[in-house]
């Protein structure tokens, strides 16, 4: 099996996958090998991705909550939900955790709170900009969301996540993203890409030394630590390098898992 991020791993920096990575996990496919998208993206921002590279196995989204195969009825389709009171709850504290929007995410929707509209990049979540209809009022509140994410003003994203576990007792995770954006993601405890995967390897038969894996960030350190071996891209972030087994030479701006992928089962 092999598990792949899609941002800043097999995704170039523009957000599309090129030629040689499409060509490549085909021929990988063609072997019998299970490749395995496990992205903290929402399931509808990373269909198109699974779709172009013609996959028809699992897909793991939402960091780890939602496990299933688009558009096939699967017996072992895993969802696992956030309690909706930790979004009432948050949503009633949004100023005193100075967040400038708060978005509540399913499947194929979302909504969003729009105190700061000007502050809501719309390709965040895979739309050219944020209507009404999106806006998020308390009494649309009626399910348990896959995931929750959150822009905060607070000067370091990180501190406000490891305040906002203690708050909520630890009962919930809390994760903020690489990079310049003040980004918070909350999943239900314990969920991440491992999780999924662990569940995926146990359902197929299979063990986590049939399991090599690549990733950029934080949120693949758990993925990386359970593969037999591990890789963090070229890019990856500092905080990732301690959980893998190997950094790669290349950059996922210069294809390289599909240069790893070559030199491990084409050339």
């Amino acid at each position: 099996m092999i598990a792949l991020d899609l941002d800043g791993t097999l995704l170039h920096p523009d957000g599309y996958l090129s030629d040689t990575t499409i060509d490549t996990i085909q021929k990988v496919q063609e072997l019998g090998h299970i490749v395995v998208i496990a992205t903290g993206r929402p399931y509808r921002m990373a269909i198109d991705h699974y779709n172009t590279l013609k996959l028809k196995t699992p897909l793991i989204s939402f960091n780890g909550s939602l496990t299933n195969i688009p558009k096939v009825k699967w017996d072992f389709e895993k969802s696992v939900r956030l309690d909706k009171r930790y979004l009432i709850d948050i949503l009633k504290h949004k100023d005193d955790l100075e967040m400038d929007f708060i978005a509540s995410e399913y499947r194929r929707h979302f909504y969003i709170t729009m105190d700061h509209p000007e502050t809501i990049q719309p390709a965040l979540f895979g739309v050219d900009k944020i209507s009404d209809s999106m806006r998020l009022f308390p009494e649309k509140i009626t399910r348990n969301p896959n995931a929750l994410l959150m822009q905060t003003r607070h000067q370091d994203k990180q501190e406000l996540a490891l305040e906002m576990k203690k708050r909520y007792n630890h009962e919930l995770e809390v994760d903020s993203w690489g990079g310049p954006l003040n980004i918070l993601e909350c999943s239900p405890k314990g969920i991440n890409k491992a999780y999924a995967l662990n569940y995926l390897l146990e359902t197929l038969g299979m063990s986590k030394q049939d399991l090599i894996a690549f990733g950029d960030e934080h949120n693949d350190t758990e993925m990386l630590a359970l593969a037999q071996t591990g890789y963090a891209m070229k890019n990856a972030s500092q905080t990732l390098l301690p959980y893998a087994d190997q950094q790669l030479e290349y950059s996922n701006s210069e294809d390289g898992v599909a240069k790893e992928l070559q030199k491990l089962f084409l050339f």
